[in-house]
């Protein structure tokens, strides 16, 4: 496993990715300090700011959702959807593992308290 160092308003973190994953890490980090960025939410405890980007992100996500689900015309009745592309159920499965990684760490308790992700 190897370290990421982000940076979230103001504040180091140190979060653990596989092999190859390092720079979309960090690019998740980035998004996630705009999100502090933009809820002004600099200076708040590490548990507030954080929690404040994950609101504003979970909003965006929230949106996403309910804007692809009007965009969607359904499919006349007795008929089957196309099936997927095969890179379209590739990149699926790659996004589900990684997510999974990120549960898996989510759900591992910090030994030295919550400094480092």
């Amino acid at each position: 496993m190897n370290n990421v160092e982000l940076v979230i308003g103001g504040r180091d973190f140190l979060v653990g990715c596989g092999p190859g994953e390092e720079e979309h890490v960090r690019a998740l980090g980035k998004v996630i300090a705009d999100k502090v960025d933009a809820a002004n939410a600099r200076g708040l405890s590490e548990a507030r700011m954080l929690l404040f980007a994950a609101l504003l992100l979970a909003d965006e996500n929230d949106e996403l959702k309910r804007n692809a689900g009007a965009a969607v015309t359904p499919a006349p009745a007795g008929t089957e959807p196309p099936a997927p592309a095969p890179e379209e159920t590739a990149r699926l499965a790659r996004i589900a593992e990684k997510m999974e990684k990120l549960a898996d760490l989510l759900e591992t308790p910090l030994e030295d308290g919550p400094k480092d992700l």
